[in-house]
């Protein structure tokens, strides 16, 4: 006899309390340690803002000094600057000096590809 397909449900409950002992281990095993879930979470929350992610966005083809982020964001200039040492904390994003100018990027690719997954998720339909 051919399993039942799974069946779309707006319900957030089971009809039958049942716990699947194999899926539960399975889930345990693949859990990451506690601190490293704690920073994780914190990645995305400090994404979570507007301004840092606006931030991040500008930063994701081309490096730019407080200023000009200061200039794109609509804030001030100490504002952004704060919003980059959060960034900074998390290594999200970097500086580079160029004499008395200070360029932000984004420390890596992978910082590209969170904003990038997160879009394509948001626009697929």
């Amino acid at each position: 006899m051919p399993k039942p397909s799974p069946q779309p449900c707006d319900e957030p409950f089971c009809d039958v309390r049942t716990i699947h002992l194999d899926r539960v281990i399975l889930a345990r095993q693949e859990a990451i340690a506690d601190p490293l879930l704690a920073r994780l979470a914190l990645t995305y929350k400090i994404m979570g803002d507007p301004t840092r992610l606006r931030i991040v966005m500008a930063l994701k083809s081309r490096e730019m000094c407080v200023c000009d982020l200061a200039a794109f964001v609509g804030v001030s200039e100490s504002a952004v600057s704060h919003q980059l040492r959060r960034l900074r904390e998390l290594a999200l994003v970097k500086p580079r000096r160029d004499g008395q100018t200070l360029y932000y990027s984004l420390d890596d690719g992978h910082v590209s590809d969170l904003i990038e997954i997160g879009l394509e998720h948001l626009l697929e339909e």
